[in-house]
């Protein structure tokens, strides 16, 4: 799914145009075009990989929960009242608060071993193959 940043000089019929040519679905719905939380997840031959951006959180800024299937990660921005008082001139740097949420397919992953990390603003959180999912060799008889 590709994700487009909307203008206010943008109509629908333009998000819809953009999303026809850059999607992998015909049929993108309009309010799924908007930018989430950056975030990279890849597979490997040792499980699934999440990297989340945590640009100047901690450790203890992030909760990751599991609830059966499903992988939560959120932080709530605090707000701080000098902020009020700052005169930007450009903001690029993203802190706000995010709640994302993955359903991970246990017949394949192993949620109960995952690790997470945090080094350098990157969260990485680690799942590896479900035993019952790594390929098996038979013995002849």
């Amino acid at each position: 799914m590709t994700h487009i940043r909307t203008t206010r000089d943008m109509d629908a019929f333009d998000v819809l145009f953009k999303n026809f040519f850059n999607n992998d679905s015909f049929f993108a719905p309009v309010i799924d075009t908007r930018i989430g939380h950056p975030v990279d997840i890849y597979e490997d031959e040792n499980g699934l990989h999440f990297e989340v951006a945590g640009t100047g959180l901690t450790k203890e800024d992030i909760n990751i929960s599991i609830e059966g299937d499903v992988l939560k990660i959120s932080h709530k921005k605090e707000v701080s009242e000098d902020q009020d008082t700052k005169n930007y001139y450009h903001r690029g740097i993203s802190r706000k608060s995010f709640d994302l949420g993955y359903r991970i397919p246990l017949s394949k992953f192993n949620l109960s071993k995952a690790e997470a990390a945090m080094e350098n603003g990157l969260l990485t959180i680690d799942i590896p193959i479900a035993e019952e999912a790594k390929p098996k060799t038979l013995n002849i008889k």
